[in-house]
């Protein structure tokens, strides 16, 4: 069974995981044969507990997660077809919608961009004023292909 949480601070999310994961082995019968829980992002590779229970062939044959997301946010399906390969399976628990995958995965990246992108602005302008919201008159809408957006710079 594998559990992640992306910060220290979802900690007692962690802990549900592993009970829940627990609690399903327990009722389907299943031998629990290892338990990795642990706390990394799930955008990259750096996760040495998911990295161990993926590389264990001999004693593992089957690998549970809650959520597909918990395993990697943009890599399970390569996950599912090594263990495939060597004649191991993932189980997901919580398969969820694709389309709620695909939702949640462009939020993230979006709200990760824009963190960026608005930490780089701060960063070169400096200490901000404090200003008031712009009013009705002062805000423009820009029409971009096949989106709409707001904006409270003036036109040029």
């Amino acid at each position: 069974m594998y559990a992640r949480v992306s910060s220290h601070d979802q900690k007692a999310d962690l802990e549900r995981q592993v009970a829940r994961l627990a609690a399903w082995a327990a009722q389907a019968g299943h031998r629990i044969v290892r338990v990795e829980a642990e706390v990394g992002s799930g955008m990259n590779g750096s996760r040495p507990k998911a990295r161990r229970i993926l590389a264990d062939p001999g004693v593992i044959t089957v690998v549970v997660v809650e959520h597909k997301d918990r395993l990697g946010r943009m890599t399970t399906e390569l996950a599912e077809a090594a263990l495939s390969a060597s004649g191991r399976r993932l189980v997901v628990l919580d398969d969820g919608d694709v389309e709620d995958d695909l939702v949640r995965d462009m939020a993230g990246v979006l709200t990760s961009f824009c963190a960026r992108l608005y930490g780089q602005r701060s960063a070169h302008s400096g200490p901000e004023r404090p200003r008031s919201a712009p009013s009705m008159a002062e805000l423009r809408v820009i029409r971009a292909p096949g989106a709409w957006t707001c904006s409270s710079r003036p036109a040029r």
